[in-house]
């Protein structure tokens, strides 16, 4: 009997010993909160300690406890990473919250195909691959039909090429990255955006307002982000063709392959091609230039999950040529060149012919036992040639560039205060030919960067980054960035951001139509380094409010944002002189005002409806007074119907899309002292597109689509000013405001093995 009773004493002693030194918890997922559903799997530890435990299966877990621990860091892959004040060793029920909540997303719906969240600091949205899918969506340039933020139109009447802008500045002011590398830039300025095939992509992420320090210190207007899609992840097997009424052929397959436990590869094609011409407007001028692309992407990525490593190789290239100018132009005898003596029977052509090679390589170390602690580096190097003349004008570049960035991700105390800091080093060399002038420049700059976060884990954050950059031909200098945001109740926030951003202006890469005409360039040379011009500065700072709720019981959203962009000092492009074409530094103001109004609703099941409302104004002084930008609609409005039916379990699915803009009137450069029949209105009328798109699910594996652009048949009636003289002193092929070729119907299929 005593023997027992001395037992259960220590028994009970011993249960009571270790009850008041272990910690007991269950963690579970903010989305499914009414299941109770616990998280397994989820990285429990203290801070500071190598002490930690992972979660059971359902989602319970015990660690060991000294009255030393205060602190407890809870991390889950794809969540937010939390951290836990200890104040006793009363069991905790904590829930965690996905890097991207969407409150109105549970586990058992879709994901939205644009998905914006009410925790990111930022004012960023990422669209995803449902969505890229909504438009034909055969490049980057054409993957923003369906997104209001991103305006996309024509640059002039010849090659056929996209350009985007954003909060009304073209795409230069944007910082356009692949996986936060640097890629949209410098020589490829003009025609980067068609070098990226949309199946390459995964998803894209857009940021409005200055981006964050960490990425350099060019972003003024925002940041566009391509994730392109991962060898671990994609289908094994992939093909996309794709046929258009414009006589457009293009082809994507993509081959996947597990080398290894650690190791996947995938090998990526794409090529298109152009053969016919087209000339519906019949000005004797090609409405689509004939083309022939080729591209090919190596990709590797490597996954060592356990040790905390993972990393991608790219390796790329890409051969493009385009042919436009008269119907019947012949390369082979009628090209001519600046030192040609014309004899009135020349016929005006084009070619542009690029190659681009490019390599780059990503390595990240997350510290197992801290997983709130990190380091990665990118390297990525680029060669760009193109060979190109326009008639009788000539430009040829080589941009070869060279980027690094090492980046160290920590915490101050807890996981409420994060920071990234680093090291950057860029070089670029540049060789440009302008008829018989040479420009030749290099560029290098070494920078340093820190940024911090703090999130109270409730209504309040903020990322706060400063970095300072030695750059041969800027000087140095400070880029600060600011971001907040408050969620003053429930599914409502405010954001706001101020930041500086600093650019060398590539004038010639950025602004290539102007060679398709008869202007002459002039560039007011004021002693600064890069063509005699000075760099240009300019302050972005915003507001926006978003509110999600639910109406008649289904998800709605309801978005304001006012963005403003100052210039105090800017590379001016002067066409208001119809025979000149001018660049200059700013002497004076210019500023860009942009404010949008988005609503987005859930109809019915499988049915949403995405709306929008633009106002801009962008005004510079000219040498010839305050003027609107030209070509720039103050009023855009914007809608996309989506309807998608219920898929089977066989997947089979129909899907519709429908997307309509209407574009307010726009400003034209003036062509007073053209002669009578050259010149243009001031201003153009209001006009409507329409696009849409048929898809059709037959399983998992094979999916069919037809669609149309320009639905509404726009055509702009002399894109070509003075097509019958293209040789004369008022040619000039950069007046575009409307589609040139007019309603284009497409098709294609698509082809997957997983």
């Amino acid at each position: 009997m005593k023997t027992f009773i001395i037992s259960s004493f220590l028994l009970l002693l011993s249960t009571f010993f270790y009850a008041q030194t272990e910690l007991k918890g269950m963690i579970m997922d903010k989305q499914n909160p009414k299941d109770n559903l616990g998280v397994p799997s989820a990285t429990v530890n203290w801070l500071n300690t190598n002490i930690g435990a992972i979660t059971n299966k359902k989602g319970w877990f015990t660690i060991p406890y000294k009255k030393e621990y205060k602190q407890l860091i809870i991390s889950y892959i794809g969540y937010k990473t939390d951290t836990l004040t200890i104040t006793n060793l009363e069991p905790i029920h904590h829930f965690i919250t996905p890097e991207s909540n969407f409150d109105e997303i549970t586990i058992k719906t879709k994901r939205d195909a644009v998905q914006k969240s009410l925790f990111a600091t930022a004012n960023t949205f990422t669209v995803n691959n449902d969505e890229l899918l909504k438009a034909a969506c055969c490049n980057l340039a054409e993957s923003f039909e369906t997104n209001p933020s991103i305006d996309v139109s024509f640059s002039d009447a010849l090659t056929g090429t996209r350009q985007i802008q954003m909060l009304g500045l073209k795409s230069p002011y944007l910082l356009i990255t692949q996986e936060n590398v640097p890629s949209i830039r410098g020589a490829a300025q003009a025609f980067g955006l068609t070098f990226t095939p949309g199946t390459w992509v995964e998803s894209i992420q857009i940021t409005k307002g200055t981006g964050s320090v960490v990425n350099g210190f060019e972003s003024i207007s925002g940041q566009i982000n391509a994730e392109l899609v991962k060898p671990f992840s994609d289908n094994k097997f992939f093909v996309n063709a794709y046929g258009s009424q414009m006589g457009r052929l293009e082809l994507n397959t993509h081959f996947n392959e597990r080398i290894s436990n650690k190791w996947q590869t995938g090998l990526y094609l794409h090529g298109n091609y152009r053969g016919q011409k087209f000339d519906n407007n019949n000005d004797n001028f090609l409405d689509a230039p004939l083309a022939n692309q080729i591209n090919v992407m190596n990709r590797w990525q490597y996954t060592d999950a356990q040790n905390g490593w993972i990393g991608f190789i790219n390796v790329r290239f890409l051969n493009d040529e385009k042919q436009t100018g008269e119907l019947n132009f012949n390369p082979e005898t009628d090209s001519v060149t600046p030192t040609s003596t014309l004899n009135g029977n020349e016929i005006w052509g084009s070619e542009i012919d690029t190659k681009r090679f490019e390599t780059s390589a990503k390595i990240g170390y997350v510290f197992p036992e801290l997983p709130f602690q990190s380091f990665g580096l990118q390297i990525a190097y680029s060669n760009h040639f193109q060979d190109a003349y326009f008639g009788e004008n000539v430009y040829d570049i080589q941009h070869e560039s060279l980027y690094s960035n090492l980046i160290f991700n920590s915490i101050i105390g807890d996981t409420r205060n994060k920071f990234k800091t680093g090291l950057s080093f860029t070089y670029d060399k540049y060789d440009e030919l302008v008829n018989t002038t040479n420009f030749n420049r290099k560029e290098n700059a070494l920078g340093a960067f820190f940024e911090y976060a703090f999130d109270n884990l409730d209504n309040f954050s903020l990322t706060a980054g400063l970095r300072i950059d030695t750059h041969n031909l800027l000087g140095t200098f400070l880029t600060p960035r600011l971001h907040l945001r408050y969620a003053p109740w429930q599914k409502g926030v405010f954001r706001a951001s101020f930041g500086r951003g600093k650019r060398s202006a590539n004038i010639f890469a950025e602004n290539q139509q102007l060679f398709a005409s008869s202007r002459q360039i002039n560039i007011d040379d004021v002693g600064g380094n890069i063509y005699g011009l000075n760099p240009e500065i300019a302050l972005n700072y915003g507001i926006s409010y978003m509110q999600k709720f639910s109406l008649f019981h289904r998800k709605a959203d309801l978005t304001f944002d006012f963005y403003r962009t100052d210039f105090t000092n800017q590379v001016v492009v002067d066409w208001e002189n119809p025979q000149e074409i001018s660049f200059y530094n700013l002497d004076g103001k210019s500023n860009a005002d942009s404010f949008q109004v988005e609503f987005n609703y859930n109809i019915a099941k499988g049915f949403n409806l995405r709306t929008a409302y633009k106002y801009f104004n962008v005004v510079t002084d000219y040498k010839s007074g305050r003027l609107q930008k030209p070509i720039q609609p103050r009023n855009r409005i914007f809608a996309n119907f989506s309807y998608e039916t219920e898929a089977k379990e066989n997947n089979s699915q129909w899907k519709f899309d429908a997307t309509y803009n209407n574009i307010g009137e726009q400003r034209l450069p003036n062509t007073n002292t053209n002669p009578v029949q050259y010149q243009l209105t001031e201003t153009t009328a209001r006009f409507s597109l329409l696009h849409a798109q048929i898809t059709k699910l037959f399983s998992h594996k094979f999916e069919v689509y037809l669609g149309g652009e320009n639905l509404t048949n726009v055509q702009q009636n002399n894109p070509v000013l003075a097509s019958d003289k293209p040789f004369g002193a008022n040619f000039d092929t950069t007046i575009v405001f409307q589609p040139i070729f007019g309603r284009a119907i497409y098709a294609g299929l698509r082809f997957k093995i997983k």
